[in-house]
């Protein structure tokens, strides 16, 4: 789905007025997120401006907040799994309506005019897509500011509809979690008759046994954590192999039509390769620093080891249906603002299930 060129008005900030919120911010890579008060523009002729009720708290929010990806343009408001109400709409805006709910994934615009775009394959933009935060911000200048805030106004092409039928929290991380899986589970066309693996079991895994399962896919869960056997299957495993057990790992060597591995901690690549059959993908959503590949493991099964990136707004949109279609949400712990910087760090302890969410409510 190509999106429409960007809005002739949005190209000089001088022209564009401004309004404040306030949110929760970094100031530093060793700064607890505190509270900020920041500008967001007046809603232009096809923008939204959305009331933000709930905002999903992504392992890569850590990262930015903390510079770990040396990227990070200080102040930060972190945050791109949002889900709220339309509290104004834009003059030329025609999908959506004041008072409807509305979703804010990880993007809130791209150039709309290389291959990718046109493609609707916005995550994939050459030039690069603007993100919801710590990206430059080509309407008003500066840096965007992300979900961890009151409000947020969007160009209505980089905005999602809800299903009404699902709790709105547990929503919110689909907006990422959701479709950073979603994308390739469809891509690799993963369907029924098929042995589909899911390494790791958190906040990206949970949600790729779920889907896998509603795809009608036979999923095999890896995990390291024998304790994670019975949750496993409460989520749609089939099956559930704990990883460091090589007998259990041997028993399904050669028998995956595909694999999709969501683990960004270091970990044996090739254990899972090895489990591909002939021609069948790995495909690569989690990020660890390194992953160390012996060719011996995709050359003598003609093995694919692939990567990918979130998903396009039409492949979202597709994904937010599938869910309310099927009754999928997140599995999640809702705590006030004030809690985030606990909230990262359990996070880094693996201490919750699975995904945390904000009240934005919380702030005042």
């Amino acid at each position: 789905m190509a999106l429409t060129a960007p809005v002739k008005e949005a190209a000089t900030s001088a022209q564009v007025t401004r309004q404040k919120t306030i949110g929760y911010a970094a100031t530093a890579a060793d700064a607890a997120l505190a509270p900020f008060s920041f500008e967001r523009r007046e809603v232009l002729p096809r923008d939204v401006q959305i009331e933000i009720l709930f905002c999903g708290v992504c392992h890569s929010d850590l990262h930015t907040a903390r510079n770990e990806w040396q990227n990070t343009i200080y102040p930060v408001v972190p945050g791109h799994e949002i889900v709220g109400r339309i509290t104004k709409a834009g003059s030329e805006v025609t999908k959506f309506k004041e008072g409807g709910l509305a979703g804010v994934g990880c993007m809130v615009d791209s150039c709309r005019t290389c291959p990718s775009c046109k493609d609707g394959l916005e995550q994939y933009c050459i030039p690069g897509f603007t993100g919801t935060y710590n990206s430059d911000d080509k309407i008003l200048g500066g840096v965007t500011y992300g979900g961890y805030s009151k409000t947020i106004v969007v160009n209505e092409d980089f905005v999602l509809r809800l299903p009404e039928n699902l709790d709105l929290a547990a929503v919110a991380p689909l907006l990422c979690a959701g479709i950073t899986t979603y994308s390739p589970l469809r891509h690799w066309k993963v369907g029924k008759g098929q042995k589909v693996g899911i390494v790791g079991l958190g906040g990206l895994g949970h949600m790729g046994v779920k889907l896998a399962n509603a795809m009608g896919a036979h999923a095999v869960l890896f995990t390291t954590s024998a304790n994670k056997k019975e949750d496993g299957k409460r989520l749609g495993a089939a099956e559930v192999v704990v990883s460091r057990n090589q007998a259990e790992m041997d028993k399904h060597l050669d028998s995956f039509d595909f694999i999709l591995d969501t683990v960004s901690a270091a970990h044996d690549i090739n254990a899972y390769l090895n489990l591909l059959k002939r021609d069948a993908t790995l495909t690569q959503v989690g990020a660890p620093e390194v992953l160390n590949v012996s060719p011996f493991s995709l050359i003598f099964r003609r093995r694919q080891l692939a990567g990918s990136l979130i998903g396009g707004i039409a492949e979202t949109q597709e994904m937010l249906d599938f869910c309310g279609e099927h009754g999928i949400t997140s599995d999640i712990e809702i705590i006030p603002i004030r809690k985030i910087n606990e909230a990262y760090e359990r996070m880094l302890k693996s201490d919750v299930k699975y995904r945390f969410v904000i009240d934005m409510g919380s702030l005042g």
